[in-house]
């Protein structure tokens, strides 16, 4: 499984959100600091989800780094973050 795989399912299981997309774009990063020549090192991801329903910003991302505390900690360099509520789309 892939570290995008990864990300997707443990985001699906945490927040059940109406929409999630996960984007690997290590590729935009090569050869700066964090990359690795495998990739899978920074990625986009945007959520909707009416677990952020009522939280702020700093909040919901909070959330999500909990929930991927692992793969912050062991492989992924920089994770860029949209985290919306369903009544903010």
């Amino acid at each position: 499984m892939t570290i995008a795989e990864t990300i997707h399912d443990k985001l699906q299981n945490a927040f059940a959100p109406t929409a999630l997309e996960v984007v690997d774009e290590s590729h935009l990063h090569a050869g700066h600091m964090g990359s690795r020549p495998e990739g899978e090192t920074h990625f986009r991801v945007t959520i909707v989800s009416a677990a952020f329903t009522g939280a702020s910003r700093v909040q919901r991302h909070r959330m999500v780094h909990e929930v991927l505390a692992q793969e912050l900690r062991d492989r992924v360099h920089a994770l860029a973050l949209q985290l919306r509520a369903p009544e903010e789309t």
